[in-house]
């Protein structure tokens, strides 16, 4: 659905969000309501967006120049067939975050698909000051160490003191900005290459918070 167009609920769920009767996306995760439509997530939360860069082509001189989205080819009888892959994170800053990723013919259409997909992924982050260095009492932070695993990747998180900044990848640093993390140290474990797998597995970590409720 293209963002000009009249936004038309297909669930009970998106209903009642555009009636009004739901104001808050926490009325939704306190009862446990599976979020079908992209736009509730619109509706509710003023989001921000950004591509993590997976994809890579051989540079000049050697190495790997990075790009937002990945190429993949198959050969058919017809010919080469490309599909093209993305991985989108959005998040508004104050303990909601989500990933998503998709793939299509074109660049557009792969981080389209891949927006929406990290929108219906939202969740809330469980922000704290779990540093014993620390105990400030701000969400700056995480509540306590977590572990998340994607494949061969596995990424521990531990909360860090103000103004520890955050210790982790690039990558990384744009997942915990967008979860409103200021603070934080990571490790990470396996062929961190893949970067899919990489931030897959620290949103994972992120999800593992939600248990400690």
């Amino acid at each position: 659905m293209k963002e000009n167009e009249e936004w038309v609920p297909k669930t009970k769920l998106g209903k009642d969000v555009l009636e009004g009767k739901i104001k808050s996306i926490d009325e939704i995760f306190e009862a446990g309501i599976k979020i079908k439509e992209p736009k509730i997530v619109d509706k509710l939360l003023n989001l921000k967006t950004d591509i993590i860069w997976i994809g890579g082509s051989p540079g000049k001189g050697g190495g790997i120049r990075r790009t937002p989205t990945r190429r993949t080819a198959r050969m058919h009888r017809s010919g080469r067939r490309y599909k093209i892959s993305a991985l989108v994170v959005v998040g508004n800053e104050d303990g909601y975050v989500g990933v998503g990723k998709a793939s299509g013919t074109t660049h557009q259409i792969a981080i389209e698909k891949a927006t929406e997909k990290a929108k219906l992924n939202i969740i809330p982050v469980m922000r704290g000051c779990g540093s014993w260095k620390c105990r400030c009492g701000e969400s700056h932070s995480i509540i306590r160490k977590t572990e998340g695993k994607e494949g061969s990747v596995r990424v521990i998180l531990m909360p860090a003191p103000r103004g520890a900044g955050i210790v982790a990848s690039d990558e990384l640093k744009k997942l915990f900005r967008l979860a409103g993390i200021n603070d934080i140290w990571t490790m990470s474990f396996g062929k961190t290459k893949t970067r899919m797998n990489h931030i897959l597995a620290a949103f994972n970590a992120l999800k593992n918070l939600n248990s400690s409720k």
